[in-house]
């Protein structure tokens, strides 16, 4: 049986419990519609998370690991909007 509120260098034996580190879906949304776009995110992402399966966010935030094709979906009109400011940047001075 491993104890819980063992800390290394305490002495004794014991067994220490590695923290849950499942990847859980973004629920803050709530409505499921996160599901239904493509979401816009760094190639270099895309390709680690192609080849580690490690979770990528969008500039929306949301966190997934991409396994479909995003031509599919329409883009996130989140995501675009947040893309598209940084294409105009300052020029609106």
């Amino acid at each position: 049986m491993s104890d819980p509120t063992y800390e290394p260098g305490q002495g004794g034996t014991g067994t220490m419990i590695k923290p849950d580190t499942d990847v859980r879906p973004d629920l803050s949304h709530g409505d499921g519609d996160h599901e239904r776009f493509a979401h816009y995110v760094k190639k270099a992402k895309i390709t680690e998370s192609a080849l580690t399966g490690t979770p990528v966010i969008a500039l929306c935030g949301k966190v997934w690991v991409p396994n479909r094709d995003p031509k599919k979906f329409p883009v996130c009109p989140e995501c675009k909007e947040i893309y598209e400011g940084f294409s105009s940047g300052d020029s609106e001075e």
